[in-house]
């Protein structure tokens, strides 16, 4: 595998009917508060909730607002930094991974989040993976400068 390797689990996804409300059950039950660095992802994405600062966390999910077709599965988020980031997409040549639209994942596959840049995948079982880095301002511009 030539040195790469994912640095931890950052976030698995969660889908709930009501984004505060869920949030409101995990800090009293189990102590995780929303991060509000990213709080503003909320209005059209996760409510991320963690009770570390951020470093593990559950990304909760509006349910209704997801248009789910089959069976719903969990994504699990890695995390790494901006360099292995950019291996992992180098990578991609030799080792190709499906995306999750059903073709090989490539480079021009990067979501910019703002606050991080992530790219979204299936084992070949079609379990759902993102790859994530906070890195983002060393990734986009390296991204940059390779087209």
């Amino acid at each position: 595998m030539s040195g790469f390797k994912v640095e931890q689990l950052d976030h698995v996804h969660v889908y709930v009917a009501d984004q505060y409300a869920a949030a409101g059950w995990y800090k009293k039950i189990l102590g995780m508060e929303i991060v509000e660095e990213v709080e503003d992802w909320a209005a059209d994405g996760p409510l991320t909730i963690s009770s570390d600062g951020g470093s593990t966390a559950l990304a909760l999910f509006d349910q209704k607002a997801r248009n789910f077709e089959g069976p719903r599965r969990q994504t699990i988020a890695f995390r790494v930094g901006g360099e292995a980031f950019l291996q992992f997409l180098e990578r991609l040549e030799t080792h190709p991974v499906e995306g999750t639209e059903g073709r090989p994942l490539a480079r021009a596959d990067v979501e910019d989040h703002e606050h991080s840049l992530s790219v979204y995948f299936t084992d070949p079982d079609g379990n759902p993976y993102e790859l994530t880095t906070y890195d983002h301002a060393l990734v986009r511009e390296r991204l940059r400068e390779a087209s």
